[in-house]
């Protein structure tokens, strides 16, 4: 018994190694063109759905074309709509693992992890390297399968375990189900829905399972693999947890849609296998070995993946809906994307330069809107020493982040049109306010990682630290404040103000660092927060700098 736990245990160690070398071999060897693919995928659900299976042919690997996809939509790089397409594709590309599975070329393995060392260890060149790792990988595989076989040889002859595997009988729906959820959890578990196919395999080729039972294992494998998508998108965009919950979706559905025709599933898979590929039945055994079976659990895990995707090719508009509907937005989140969205820039304006700064002015003071937004929000979650309000600012920053980009792109583009003095004037006007606003956004997330430092360390500024925290930050708020009230109004008698803050600003971080080190000097306040006030009244004293360099775009000075 210890003797085919191990040779079990180990065979299966094997092959999940191999996969992981093979596949991370693949994508050192085609990964980044892969990548370059995915990110200028169509919006034609048919080529995303081509592109998304050759991509996973390549890699070997359905979970990494995925995870690549959930972290493209969180970026921003491709649209949700267009992930859905490719991800229909990758699962149909994960088949290919199955098919070579079912080749047996066992007798191979051994000489290909011998080539695959030699050119990992012993050639120079990366690329060969790279091979090496897919050769080794591909070794690795077919040797473990080989250990597990033997491992799992005596069970065939064992009463307990016969007893143990009869209980995968997929005759009615009951069988059907547990052989469905046990292959989701071990695929779960083992984190490869290629392992799952393959110990399936491995079983069935001993005789312990029969076919019915090994395709609704397979089955149970194509909804274990969404986790890998699901767990990516933990702490991602919304976008990018839809994306994961509709491969869960796709695979759930698809799979239930399966359960409820299974035996016609089994004929199709049979007369398919038998009638077109002109392979023996599955019941036909060598050496006590069922020799065919593997081949009819491989297409059956093709067959569905590819009937699968036909369909959802089909609906994909109301699966998009679906998963949408699953996944509601947030306030928050409907504020963040209202934040991202253009709201009163329009190209066809270009043309005539007086709409075209009037809508940008427009769009730069709803710049300018969101950063105080984002201002008070971090100022009210440091004065509470709230994480959660905390982690808000990375969402508004990129958002922020975006307006600049847009604003300037559109500003450049009236800049190439004719247009009097005075506009070209105003063009660099709002340019500046723009870059100004978007540098306060940066020195607010400054404030706002020093404020989580000393959330997640649980340290505290000491009262008069918190004192003068206080004093600077509510200064900083009434400067913002003065410029975007200007802004609103287009007043450029700005500067007899704006000087006054300034200078106020100016000296307060002046008297407040000396308060600082008297308070070190003293021991009335540790080192770590004292540290952190000082870089916190350092990003005060720049956010006042760039609202001086707004007030003077304003004014028309610079």
């Amino acid at each position: 018994m210890l003797s085919i736990i191990f040779q079990s245990l180990g065979g299966l160690g094997l092959f999940l190694f191999g996969i992981k070398i093979m596949s991370e071999g693949l994508q050192k060897v085609a990964g980044n063109k892969m990548r370059q693919i995915l990110g200028i995928v169509s919006n034609n659900r048919l080529i995303g759905c081509g592109t998304g299976a050759l991509a996973t042919c390549v890699i070997q690997s359905s979970s990494v074309t995925t995870v690549m996809l959930v972290g493209f939509v969180d970026a921003g790089l491709i649209s949700f709509t267009q992930a859905m397409g490719v991800i229909l594709g990758a699962n149909v590309g994960t088949t290919i693992t199955a098919q070579l599975i079912a080749f047996k070329i066992q007798d191979y393995a051994l000489p290909a992890i011998a080539f695959g060392v030699f050119l990992k260890f012993f050639v120079k060149r990366n690329k060969s390297n790279y091979f090496g790792d897919v050769l080794l990988g591909f070794g690795l595989v077919f040797f473990g399968l080989s250990i597990m076989k033997t491992g799992f040889a005596p069970l065939k002859d064992d009463p307990g375990f016969i007893a143990l595997f009869t209980k995968f009988d997929a005759s009615d729906l009951k069988g059907i189900l547990l052989c469905v959820m046990v292959g989701s959890v071990l695929t779960m578990l083992l984190q490869s829905s290629s392992a799952t196919v393959g110990v399936t395999m491995v079983l069935a080729s001993q005789g312990l399972l029969n076919l019915e039972a090994s395709v609704a294992l397979i089955l149970g494998e194509n909804i274990g693999t969404t986790i890998t998508a699901e767990l990516a998108s933990i702490g991602a965009s919304l976008n990018a947890h839809r994306t994961a919950r509709a491969h869960t979706l796709f695979n759930v559905i698809g799979v239930s849609l399966i359960i409820i025709i299974f035996p016609l599933f089994i004929h199709m898979v049979e007369w398919v296998t038998s009638s077109l590929m002109f392979i023996g039945p599955p019941d036909i055994t060598l050496n006590g070995e069922y020799v065919n079976i593997s081949r009819y659990i491989a297409n059956s895990h093709t067959i569905f993946n590819i009937v699968n995707a036909m369909f959802f090719l089909m609906v994909l508009p109301y699966l998009v809906k679906l998963a949408i509907l699953l996944t509601p937005q947030s306030q928050e989140e409907k504020d963040i994307d209202n934040l991202r969205k253009i709201k009163f820039l329009d190209s066809r304006y270009i043309e005539t330069p007086s709409v075209a700064l009037s809508q940008a002015r427009s769009e730069v003071i709803r710049m300018g809107e969101s950063v105080l937004l984002m201002y008070d929000d971090i100022i009210k979650a440091l004065k509470t020493y709230n994480i959660k309000d905390l982690s808000k600012w990375k969402k508004q920053e990129d958002a922020i982040d975006n307006l600049q980009k847009e604003i300037t792109r559109f500003l450049i583009k009236i800049m190439q049109n004719s247009f009097i003095p005075e506009q070209s004037k105003e063009v660099a006007s709002l340019m500046r306010m723009t870059n100004n606003l978007e540098r306060i956004g940066d020195a607010i997330e400054n404030i706002a990682q020093l404020g989580e430092e000393l959330a997640e360390q649980n340290l505290k500024l000491s009262a008069g630290g918190i004192h003068d925290y206080e004093i600077i930050s509510d200064e900083v708020r009434k400067f913002i404040n003065l410029v975007m009230d200007y802004m609103r109004r287009n007043d450029h008698d700005i500067m007899s103000n704006a000087d006054k803050i300034e200078n106020t600003i100016n000296q307060m971080r002046e008297e407040m660092r000396s308060n600082n080190h008297m308070r070190l000097q003293s021991g009335i306040c540790t080192v770590d927060p004292g540290l952190m006030l000082m870089d916190m009244l350092t990003a005060f004293e720049k956010i006042g700098d760039y609202c001086y360099n707004i007030a003077e775009a304003l004014a028309g000075i610079k």
